[in-house]
């Protein structure tokens, strides 16, 4: 008994040390999508800022592949010592779902994963080229009832966020769409601009700019409300549409990271969300910041999860082309 006591204790003590020293060297924070997407426009200021609090390099590496589940089973399976973290997307949560919908094993559960803070969180909203033939929503749906399975439309990568926002929405509206996945939500929308796709459902992020130059026209949001940035534009509900969508945006570590090191990581995202540098950088990209601390991060993921899922469920399985 002594023994196991003793033992205890030592690695009680070996793990407070290990904190205390921690961060001796870089950190790196993988983005499961190439550059220019939303997890990618919010990582990289956010991975500069908390350079600041840790006083060690956090080194942003793009890991895209089948549309963000290849960088974040990287995360579920990296040493949980927290010189690996993740900066997610809502599609965490689809993944999961999505293997179990075509009978494979996941490659990656959500109780892998320890949550540190929620950053941001948008609505998607359906943009198309501005010199296409698409005026308003209605036009779009016209089109698509006319032409079933013709109309095609760019995504960040098959159950990716984009793909599952335009499944919801193609399902709430009765149509058939072609769908087209890249390797992220920046690729879907140079696609998008060079007249591959004809629509995206795209983070405001990383369409207000293109939107503001008159190179993209947005039709509809997948919020419950209108988005203050665009008070113009109606949502899906509002047109008569059951869809709704956010892509949020967090930070996370592999499950096991002892919570002295969560406790740190936790500290430095707050510190870095709430920096002067920051908040410009969200301010450029029209990205408001929704700042939840891990409790309150990891309710807010369990009920996104859940609808996500019920989503899926009711949307059943999608083919990947």
């Amino acid at each position: 008994m002594t023994r196991v006591l003793a033992a205890v204790a030592a690695g009680v003590l070996g793990a407070a040390a290990f904190a205390q020293d921690y961060p001796s060297r870089p950190i790196t924070m993988v983005v499961a999508f190439p550059p220019g997407g939303v997890a990618d426009i919010v990582g990289r200021p956010l991975a500069a800022a908390m350079e600041k609090s840790l006083k060690q390099p956090v080194l942003v590496v793009n890991r895209p592949g089948a549309g963000g589940a290849t960088g974040t089973a990287s995360v579920a399976k990296a040493p949980p010592d927290g010189y690996t973290i993740l900066m997610t997307l809502s599609s965490i949560s689809i993944f999961p779902v999505a293997d179990r919908l075509h009978g494979r094993a996941p490659a990656y559960e959500l109780k892998d994963f320890a949550p540190i803070a929620l950053v941001t969180a948008d609505p998607t909203v359906l943009v198309v080229r501005a010199d296409g033939p698409y005026k308003t929503l209605k036009d779009f749906v016209d089109a698509a009832k006319a032409n079933p399975g013709k109309i095609n439309y760019a995504s960040s990568g098959v159950y990716g966020t984009l793909h599952v926002a335009m499944e919801i929405f193609a399902h709430a509206a009765g149509i058939r769409l072609f769908h087209v996945p890249y390797q992220g939500g920046g690729p879907a929308v140079t696609a998008l601009l060079a007249g591959q796709v004809e629509a995206l459902a795209s983070g405001p992020a990383a369409a207000i700019g293109h939107i503001r130059a008159g190179k993209m026209r947005a039709l509809a949001a997948w919020s419950d409300k209108r988005i203050p940035m665009m008070p113009e534009l109606p949502t899906f509900k509002e047109l008569g549409y059951d869809a709704e969508f956010y892509i949020w945006s967090g930070v996370v570590a592999p499950a096991a990271t002892p919570a002295p090191v969560l406790a740190r990581l936790r500290e430095a995202v707050r510190e870095a969300v709430h920096s002067a540098d920051f908040r410009a950088a969200m301010d450029k990209v029209a990205t408001p910041i929704a700042y939840l601390d891990a409790p309150e991060f990891q309710r807010y993921w369990e009920r996104d999860a859940a609808r996500l899922a019920a989503a899926l469920e009711k949307i059943g399985r999608v083919e990947e082309k």
